[in-house]
Protein backbone atom coordinates (compact mmCIF):
# COMPACT_ATOMS: atom_id res chain seq x y z
CA UNK A 1 0.00 0.00 0.00
CA UNK A 2 1.59 3.14 -1.02
CA UNK A 3 1.20 6.17 1.25
CA UNK A 4 -1.25 7.94 -0.77
CA UNK A 5 -3.48 4.42 -0.05
CA UNK A 6 -2.06 4.34 3.34
CA UNK A 7 -3.89 7.95 4.01
CA UNK A 8 -7.42 7.15 2.70
CA UNK A 9 -7.08 3.54 4.46
CA UNK A 10 -6.48 5.35 7.44
CA UNK A 11 -9.51 7.82 6.90
CA UNK A 12 -12.08 5.33 6.12
CA UNK A 13 -11.00 2.74 8.34
CA UNK A 14 -11.60 5.68 11.24
CA UNK A 15 -14.54 6.41 9.73
CA UNK A 16 -16.03 3.09 10.20
CA UNK A 17 -15.62 3.04 13.45
CA UNK A 18 -17.20 5.98 14.24
CA UNK A 19 -20.18 4.98 12.10
CA UNK A 20 -20.08 1.60 14.62
CA UNK A 21 -20.76 4.08 17.28
CA UNK A 22 -23.62 5.70 15.72
CA UNK A 23 -21.57 8.72 14.69
CA UNK A 24 -21.31 9.75 10.82
CA UNK A 25 -18.74 12.56 10.73
CA UNK A 26 -15.54 13.60 8.07
CA UNK A 27 -12.73 12.43 9.55
CA UNK A 28 -9.73 15.21 8.16
CA UNK A 29 -6.81 13.66 7.15
CA UNK A 30 -3.23 15.37 6.52
CA UNK A 31 0.12 13.26 6.78
CA UNK A 32 4.09 14.38 6.52
CA UNK A 33 6.87 12.48 5.86
CA UNK A 34 6.35 10.34 8.60
CA UNK A 35 2.83 10.41 10.50
CA UNK A 36 -0.91 10.62 9.56
CA UNK A 37 -2.68 12.80 11.44
CA UNK A 38 -6.33 12.19 11.60
CA UNK A 39 -8.79 15.16 13.21
CA UNK A 40 -12.24 13.73 14.58
CA UNK A 41 -14.18 17.67 14.87
CA UNK A 42 -16.33 17.92 18.37
CA UNK A 43 -19.37 15.53 18.50
CA UNK A 44 -21.66 14.45 21.69
CA UNK A 45 -19.28 11.41 21.95
CA UNK A 46 -15.79 13.27 22.60
CA UNK A 47 -15.73 11.78 26.26
CA UNK A 48 -16.14 8.62 25.49
CA UNK A 49 -13.84 9.00 22.27
CA UNK A 50 -10.98 10.42 24.02
CA UNK A 51 -11.31 8.02 27.08
CA UNK A 52 -10.19 8.56 30.39
CA UNK A 53 -6.67 10.75 29.81
CA UNK A 54 -7.33 9.68 26.27
CA UNK A 55 -6.71 6.32 26.74
CA UNK A 56 -9.76 5.25 24.27
CA UNK A 57 -8.15 7.85 21.65
CA UNK A 58 -4.62 6.22 22.29
CA UNK A 59 -6.50 2.56 21.43
CA UNK A 60 -7.40 4.08 18.58
CA UNK A 61 -4.26 4.51 16.97
CA UNK A 62 -2.86 1.74 17.97
CA UNK A 63 -5.52 -0.10 15.95
CA UNK A 64 -5.49 1.99 12.84
CA UNK A 65 -1.57 1.53 13.19
CA UNK A 66 -1.75 -2.01 13.63
CA UNK A 67 -3.90 -2.74 10.21
CA UNK A 68 -1.62 -0.09 8.53
CA UNK A 69 1.73 -2.38 9.63
CA UNK A 70 -0.20 -5.54 8.90
CA UNK A 71 -1.46 -4.19 5.31
CA UNK A 72 2.18 -3.51 4.42
CA UNK A 73 1.13 0.64 4.34
CA UNK A 74 3.76 2.66 3.49
CA UNK A 75 3.09 5.54 5.58
CA UNK A 76 1.75 3.67 9.29
CA UNK A 77 2.51 5.49 12.18
CA UNK A 78 -0.83 7.28 13.26
CA UNK A 79 -1.76 10.28 15.18
CA UNK A 80 -5.84 10.51 16.16
CA UNK A 81 -6.89 13.80 18.03
CA UNK A 82 -10.61 13.96 18.87
CA UNK A 83 -11.98 17.52 19.18
CA UNK A 84 -8.28 19.21 19.24
CA UNK A 85 -8.19 17.04 22.45
CA UNK A 86 -4.17 16.66 22.36
CA UNK A 87 -3.51 20.14 20.98
CA UNK A 88 -5.28 21.79 23.79
CA UNK A 89 -3.41 18.98 26.53
CA UNK A 90 0.03 19.83 24.94
CA UNK A 91 -0.51 23.48 25.17
CA UNK A 92 -1.19 22.97 28.49
CA UNK A 93 1.68 20.91 29.24
CA UNK A 94 3.76 22.93 27.47
CA UNK A 95 2.73 25.87 29.61
CA UNK A 96 3.34 23.71 32.79
CA UNK A 97 6.67 23.25 31.40
CA UNK A 98 7.70 26.73 32.17
CA UNK A 99 6.80 26.74 35.45
CA UNK A 100 8.74 23.69 36.05
CA UNK A 101 11.72 25.31 34.55
CA UNK A 102 11.71 28.21 36.71
CA UNK A 103 10.96 25.39 39.69
CA UNK A 104 14.37 24.33 38.93
CA UNK A 105 16.02 27.28 38.13
CA UNK A 106 14.86 28.67 41.39
CA UNK A 107 15.77 25.51 43.52
CA UNK A 108 18.71 24.00 41.51
CA UNK A 109 16.99 21.01 42.60
CA UNK A 110 16.25 18.50 39.84
CA UNK A 111 12.49 17.98 39.25
CA UNK A 112 11.09 14.50 38.16
CA UNK A 113 8.01 14.49 36.38
CA UNK A 114 4.81 12.52 36.61
CA UNK A 115 5.60 9.30 34.18
CA UNK A 116 4.10 10.34 30.62
CA UNK A 117 3.62 9.03 27.49
CA UNK A 118 5.88 9.53 24.34
CA UNK A 119 4.38 12.11 22.96
CA UNK A 120 3.77 14.30 26.07
CA UNK A 121 7.00 13.64 26.52
CA UNK A 122 8.29 14.89 23.88
CA UNK A 123 6.16 18.23 24.13
CA UNK A 124 8.38 18.81 27.47
CA UNK A 125 11.50 18.35 25.85
CA UNK A 126 11.08 20.48 23.12
CA UNK A 127 9.57 22.95 25.32
CA UNK A 128 12.63 23.07 27.68
CA UNK A 129 14.42 22.36 24.18
CA UNK A 130 14.08 26.49 23.87
CA UNK A 131 16.21 27.33 27.43
CA UNK A 132 19.57 27.16 27.33
CA UNK A 133 19.99 26.23 31.26
CA UNK A 134 18.11 23.71 31.49
CA UNK A 135 18.72 20.30 30.31
CA UNK A 136 15.94 17.06 29.81
CA UNK A 137 16.26 13.51 30.17
CA UNK A 138 13.98 10.56 30.22
CA UNK A 139 14.26 7.87 33.52
CA UNK A 140 12.43 4.47 34.04
CA UNK A 141 11.00 1.90 31.72
CA UNK A 142 7.12 1.59 30.05
CA UNK A 143 4.56 3.09 32.44
CA UNK A 144 7.03 4.74 34.87
CA UNK A 145 9.26 6.57 32.06
CA UNK A 146 9.02 10.08 32.95
CA UNK A 147 11.22 13.36 32.27
CA UNK A 148 13.67 14.55 34.25
CA UNK A 149 14.71 18.60 33.94
CA UNK A 150 17.90 19.64 35.24
CA UNK A 151 19.92 22.63 35.49
CA UNK A 152 22.61 22.58 33.18
CA UNK A 153 26.17 22.62 34.61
Amino acid sequence: MNREESIVFAKKYLEDILSFFGLNTEVYATADEEVIELHVPSTHLNGFLIGQRGETLRSLQFMIATTLKNNDAELNRVNVDIADYKRHRYDRLAEQTHEWIEEVRTSGEPKHLVPMNAAERRVVHKAVGEYGDIETHSEGEGRDRHVVLTKSS
